[in-house]
């Protein structure tokens, strides 16, 4: 039984399931031929990250096609409930890249507070002639310790960055429709460990009170940060979005960055991809990264290890 990783597995998810008797096929298809070479090769199971779109009418054209398997979170890029009504299985692995997503909200939230995104754009450029300048520009850094850090969102990788944020010493806010409290157990290296319970408020008063703001919601219709947001919150605010690109206004976004309200922002994910604005991509105030949140060795090796225990676990009676 064939299996297409049309957006790459790891070495551990190909090891298991070719260990369990299926074949891993890893070659890239291009979007338009998915269908075309699922039916060719008989492909029994299709696993995507985000790139590869799965829907309806893929879904129509292959009947040998049993599982749809998304290594990460959202599935915004599968009709999940369409190939449900199919008889087709939807599996994704909501666990595995919760910690390396969490990591990048730091690595850019770090980056903000010491102004590491724009000196090492400078630094090549001017740090053999105006060192001394450069080291005046970036001398205002602050800490994050003793800081709020507002959490919209607060699933896996929302309280995945609550424990790191209470591990610094921060302050940690959370809202969240569905979630009312969360136990977030912060655990050290000697197995020593503390329980911390967060309960969530109103994102109005989260937006009022946060120093720093993190966005770990699905895709939706709509902005969920735009003018309207951006003047209930506090002058010199950092807001970071390594969740779902769309869910910023990015025009306002640039407008409160220029006015001083925003001091900084970090993005993985943006409007436009994979052609984010230029306004976002050459502006001084934002550290940038392209849509890489869960794209660690280690969070690629759980997905795929995980991808491949639910495949083994659903198709082992066919083989």
């Amino acid at each position: 039984m064939k299996i297409l990783a049309n957006d790459g597995i790891s070495k551990s998810g190909i090891a298991h399931l070719e260990d369990a008797g299926f074949e891993v096929i890893t070659t890239k298809v291009a979007q338009e031929q998915v269908a075309n070479y699922i039916n060719t090769h008989q492909v029994a199971a299709l696993l995507v990250r985000s790139a590869t779109k799965v829907r309806k009418d893929i879904i129509d054209a292959c009947p040998s096609l049993k599982i749809i398997g998304r290594g990460g979170v959202g599935m915004d890029n599968i009709d999940v409930d369409y190939a449900i009504s199919k008889d087709i299985q939807v599996i994704n692995t909501p666990a595995s890249s919760s910690n390396s997503v969490a990591e990048l909200v730091f690595a850019h939230l770090f980056s903000g507070v010491r102004f590491l995104h724009d000196s090492n754009r400078n630094m090549p450029l001017e740090g053999d002639s105006n060192f001394d300048g450069l080291k005046k520009a970036y001398a205002n850094g602050i800490e994050l310790r003793g800081k709020t850090i507002g959490i919209i969102g607060f699933g896996r990788i929302g309280q995945a960055v609550a424990k790191m944020a209470l591990g610094l010493g921060m302050k940690v806010i959370a809202s969240d429709s569905f979630v009312g409290k969360a136990q977030i157990r912060v655990e050290f290296y000697n197995d020593q460990f503390i329980d911390v319970e967060i309960f969530t408020e109103p994102v109005e008063d989260l937006l009022k009170h946060s120093d720093f703001i993190t966005l770990h919601v699905p895709s939706q219709d709509g902005y969920l940060i735009s003018k309207k947001e951006f003047e209930i919150m506090k002058d010199g605010v950092g807001i970071i979005n390594c969740s779902r690109g769309g869910i910023i206004n990015e025009v306002d976004l640039v407008e409160a960055l220029d006015s001083k309200k925003v001091a900084f922002a970090g993005l993985d994910v943006f409007q436009d991809e994979p052609t984010p604005a230029v306004q976002v991509l050459m502006h001084p105030q934002i550290s940038l990264t392209p849509h890489i949140g869960a794209a660690t060795v280690e969070a690629q090796d759980r997905i795929g290890t995980e991808l491949a225990d639910q495949i083994i676990t659903l198709l082992k009676h066919e083989i």
